[in-house]
This record gives structure tokens, sequence and C-alpha cells, in this order.
């Protein structure tokens, strides 16, 4: 099913690019901007095995994509500069702004050169517990695991499975399968307790993985003089905050900015949801945002901006710039908010 998905997303992508569709929706479906999410830039990586591609760019993309924009005149801006233009209905240019969300530490080896080589600012949104290195990229650790085992017992729903991981179709199915279990379960808690048990079985160091790709508070201290960076918070777990208690979530918005803050010695005006899709994120925790005094908080739900944003600061859609489709006859329909006019049924705003 994921594999249709990918292959429809991408046929739909190249008969807008090539039809010329995407040019005459563009001034009905572009907007005044973007925001763009981004997860990790890198080199590519050569395993055959891995299911989290999607979540990273090369850094050649990444420079595409910059130049682009510039080749079209459209502004690269802080989100503080996107607020400010909202606020003001000041639309006289459109802009794009750049987020990088959990803070890897490849964003400053190799997204931050691209950056620089443009001039162009950027958001990294921190996990907090993932500075501190206590997080757990449960995610991440069971790619490993799958790669690494070639079956896999688990309990799921009461019953005792015995999942294939002997062939590449197989890791990709049985990968899947965890994958939307775990997203699955009440908390934060019983994700963790079922990625640590697997872990254990299968001999990852779960604990390492967050080490090894984070960046830490020194060197997020570091980054931060960067006049190009903007630090925001993404919550101090990294938990699904719909299906957290309304005081567990307010929690996990507030401390997450209040330790970056405590850290980093500077303001932290932005939030991205974790996960960020309907299931992570609703009216319940946009309006949290916006009590706790976060100017934007931002969600993975596909879309542009337009001038109504302004009514839901704390509900911005983005355009995801993801590792499937890097092809630069892309640029030109994610620009033109045709694929995500088609993907939210032509809707603008998606703020309920």
């Amino acid at each position: 099913m994921r594999r249709f998905r990918k292959s429809f997303i991408r046929a739909g992508l190249e008969a807008l690019y090539l039809s010329g569709a995407h040019v005459w929706l563009r001034p009905i479906f572009s907007g005044v901007g973007a925001i763009y999410t981004l997860h990790h830039v890198r080199p590519r990586r050569t395993a055959e095995f891995q299911p989290n591609c999607h979540l990273e760019v090369t850094p050649e993309f990444l420079g595409q994509m910059l130049s682009h924009l510039r080749d079209h005149e459209i502004d690269i801006v802080t989100l503080d500069e996107l607020h400010r233009r909202l606020v003001s209905q000041d639309f006289s240019r459109r802009f794009a702004c750049f987020t990088f969300d959990d803070g890897y530490r490849d964003n400053r080896d190799f997204a931050l050169p691209v950056m620089r080589a443009f001039g162009a600012p950027f958001t990294i949104y921190v996990t907090s517990d993932f500075a501190a290195g206590v997080g757990r990229l449960w995610w991440v650790a069971l790619e490993r695991l799958v790669a690494k085992a070639q079956q896999i017992e688990v309990e799921i729903g009461g019953l005792r499975l015995r999942l294939d991981a002997s062939t590449q179709s197989a890791k990709c199915a049985t990968f899947q399968r965890l994958h939307d279990w775990l997203r699955s379960l009440p908390s934060e808690h019983d994700i963790r307790r079922e990625i640590s048990a697997l872990c254990a079985e299968h001999g990852i160091d779960e604990a390492a993985i967050c080490r090894e790709l984070y960046l830490s508070w020194d060197e997020l201290r570091a980054l931060s003089a960067e006049p190009l960076i903007e630090i925001g918070a993404h919550t101090v777990s990294h938990c699904s905050l719909a299906k957290q208690t309304e005081e567990m979530a307010r929690s996990e918005i507030t401390e997450s900015r209040a330790r970056i803050e405590a850290e980093l010695q500077r303001p932290v005006l932005h939030m991205a949801y974790p996960y960020g899709d309907r299931a992570a994120a609703g009216p319940r925790e946009f309006v949290l945002a916006a009590a706790s005094g976060y100017k934007t908080a931002v969600t993975t739900r596909p879309g542009m901006i337009f001038p109504e944003s302004a009514d839901h600061l704390t509900a911005l859609s983005r355009v995801s710039l993801n590792g499937h489709y890097q092809d630069p006859r892309v640029l030109p329909v994610l620009t033109s908010g045709a694929a995500t006019a088609m993907w939210n049924g032509f809707r603008r705003i998606d703020a309920a």
C-alpha cells in the first residue's frame, strides 16, 4: 500500500509538470508563500534498506530548491518575518521559510553550508530530550533492528506474531507493520516499552542513536550564534500531543520552550508539533500553543500559506521536501501549490 501511494504521488507530480497544469493553477493555489519541512540533509546512503529515506534530502537537492526560489524572486525569510507579513498583510512579494524538524547534526554539517551559500535563514525545531541525549528516536531504532533481523517476534493485539525480515521486500512490509502499530499505541510510554524490548532482543543500542545523530546542547549553543539560524521548540519528548492529557500536552509545549531558552539564553517563539498530522495535533493543541505564547506553530498538514493563515498562526501548513521525490521537475509543482491543493481537496486552510 505504501509503495502504491508513493508511486501514485510521483505519477501525480509528473502529470502536473508534464501537462503544464501547475502553471495555470499557480495563480489560484500558490498563496502568498510556503513553509518547507525538512528533517535530514546529507549525502545519499548506500544501504539497500532505508524505510525512513523520505525524511532526508541531499545537499544538492536543497541547493536546487533554493536556486529555484531565487530564480523566481521568492524571498527566503525567517518565521519572525513570515509572522510580520501575515499580521500586517504585507504580501507585496511571495516568500518561503525553511524549517528543519528534530535537530539532527547533519543540519549543521550539510544543510548549513548550502543555506549559507544562498544567504538563506532557516529554523531548527529542537526536541529538548534529544538535545540532552536522553530521547528515543524509535523510528530510527526500528529501521536498524529490522535491517539486522531475519525474523521478528512480537505481540500485537494479544497475538504473538512471527514477522519475516529475511528479504528486502519482507523487511519493508515488516517495518511498515511495526511502524503503524507503534504509532497506534496509546502513549509514548507504550512506544518506548515496546521498542526498547525489541531493541534489547535484537542487540540494538537504542540510547546511543540519539547521541549519534542529534545535536547536543553544547553544539546547539555554538550553532545558535549563526545569524541565519533560528531555534524553535519541538516539545520535550517528541510525543504525539493529541494522545496526551491536556495537562501533559501543555507541559510538553511549555517545558520544551523553557528548557531551550534556559540552555541557549535566547527567546523561543516558534514551535512544530511532533509528527504534525491530524492524529498528532488538532484544535486543542493549536489553542495550547497560542496560550503558551508562541507566535507560530507548524503542522505537517500539506498546504501553502494564504492571507487567511493569519487567523491560524498556530496551525500553519507546510510543504514537505520528501526524499522520495528529489527531481528538479518537482520544484515548480511544489511552489505552484497545485500538488497540495489537490491533496487537500482544493481547501486553502486546513486547521480544523
